[in-house]
């Protein structure tokens, strides 16, 4: 069964979205509001296992029990409403770093996206990201000659499960019409590994200061990043599949290999 679709995570995967603009943005709504809050990249890290931006900040307010200040009635009173109006004004500084061009993709992303392309596949966008969050990266990081070539978009608001439970992809597939084994999934977190590889899709992992130290022993191929001819990239232990070489890039010759090892695995289980 040929490769048809590859399946993009968004955060950490596409961008380093994570230190250069989620984590930044959460700290301004903080001391726009007053909160005596500041999130370290340690703790930002270990937030991060959470599947969402409400649900780190709800996760936050119930583990650590930060000083809620003036907000104490507030929070007390809706907690949910609070955690979501907050969450909106972080988007809003997140949003102002995208447009001002402080996050940009990872190595290699615009070259796999333009490969498939020109190759006639589809690309999709699968991520647990508010569509709050979503709309400005793909406006302003993505760029427009990307955008033009990613077919469906979900995002984590759209299923009532979001990773590592499998429903998001398997929202995705749906909608490009094409069964699991018809897609490659590109992730950089365990939890988005698993949401793929629950819903029967063969995962590459590239991972980032974040998520590098986290269990990939159920990815296909593990690596530092997609890689560019003048900036290779490096092979890292936990995939499944074992390249005859060390690959200088992710490309599609590579991933149509590593699909049809996992086609085999699966139809001899």
């Amino acid at each position: 069964m040929a490769l048809k679709a590859l399946l993009f995570d968004v955060d950490g995967t596409l961008a380093d979205t994570e230190p250069h603009g989620h984590l930044p943005a959460y700290n301004r709504a903080f001391r726009d509001l007053g909160l005596n809050w500041k999130w370290s990249k340690a703790l930002y890290r270990k937030l991060l296992l959470q599947p969402g931006g409400r649900e780190r900040l709800d996760h936050y307010i119930e583990e650590h029990e930060p000083d809620l200040g003036e907000h104490k009635d507030d929070v007390e009173r809706d907690r949910e409403a609070w955690v979501s109006d907050v969450h909106k004004l972080k988007s809003k500084h997140f949003r102002k770093r995208l447009k001002s061009g402080r996050v940009p993709l990872r190595p290699g992303v615009r070259r796999l996206m333009l490969e498939a392309a020109q190759r006639g596949l589809q690309s999709a966008i699968v991520t647990n990201a508010s569509k709050a969050s979503l709309k400005p990266f793909l406006l302003h990081a993505l760029g427009e000659e990307l955008r033009a070539h990613v077919s469906v978009v979900t995002s984590g608001e759209e299923v009532s499960h979001k990773k590592p439970a499998p429903d998001i992809y398997q929202l995705a597939c749906k909608r490009l019409g094409l069964s699991g084994n018809e897609c490659i999934a590109v992730e950089d977190s365990a939890m988005g590994m698993l949401a793929a590889h629950r819903a029967g899709i063969a995962v590459v992992v590239t991972v980032n200061a974040d998520t590098r130290r986290q269990d990939f022993s159920q990815a296909m191929l593990v690596v530092n990043q997609l890689g560019e001819p003048d900036e290779p990239c490096e092979l890292l232990p936990g995939g499944a599949y074992a390249p005859c070489k060390p690959p200088a890039c992710v490309d599609l010759a590579l991933l149509e290999t590593m699909l049809a090892e996992h086609q085999n695995k699966a139809s001899s289980t």
